[in-house]
Order: structure tokens, then sequence, then C-alpha cells
């Protein structure tokens, strides 16, 4: 059974940086385009960035758009969102899925926090 598995959260000052990886278990990351998902505190969920299955990046969200990179290893089956200079408005819990995600590949997340 496919899961996906997000770490590399944590908590971090403004103006940090964080690497935060999607590990494929049970299937191939190669057979998914992808996307980040964030929510913050009494928010809904929301896409921040995908990747096609080519590889193709592109930052949804605009606030992250300058300060955030996607990119995708198929190799080692693994997703990574690169994201500089956070910002407090950045704190929320991570999440990976398929692009127009699939309701039961939902993980735990990572929980980032930006404060100082």
């Amino acid at each position: 059974q496919v899961q996906f598995v997000e770490s590399g959260g944590g908590l971090v000052q403004p103006g940090g940086s964080l690497r935060l990886s999607c590990v494929v278990s049970g299937g191939s990351l190669s057979h998914y385009s992808m996307a980040w998902y964030r929510q913050a505190p009494r928010q809904q969920r929301e896409m921040v960035a995908r990747v096609s299955l080519v590889g193709t990046p592109y930052i949804w969200m605009d606030s992250a758009k300058g300060r955030f990179s996607i990119s995708r290893h198929n190799a080692n089956n693994t997703m990574i969102l690169q994201m500089n200079n956070l910002k407090p408005e950045d704190t929320a819990v991570y999440y990976c899925n398929t692009f127009a995600p699939t309701e039961t590949l939902w993980g735990q997340g990572t929980q980032v926090i930006v404060s100082s």
C-alpha cells in the first residue's frame, strides 16, 4: 500500500531555512505528479507547490515564490521542499500528496514553526 511520509520540519527563526522530505513507500514516486500542501492553524489546507511527472516545478502559492523550491528524486522515491527566508506566516503542518490529492494518502505531515 502506498504511503507518503513527511519529515524535516521543526522550529526555525524568521529568515531561516528548512528542507522538507517526502518519502514514498509501497510504490514508486515516478508514477505520481506530486505536490506539497500546508495547513496553518484555523485555516484550510492549501497547495504550496507541485512538481510534474517529469520534474517540472511550479510554486503555486504567491507568498512562496522566490523563497521555496520543489524537486523530485525518483531514484530514491523522495520529493523535497526547500524553504528559505522563512516567515512566521509559514507556520503550518506541511503535507505531501498527489497533485489533485488522494484523500486516502494524507500522512501525518511535518510541523514547521517559524518564530523568534
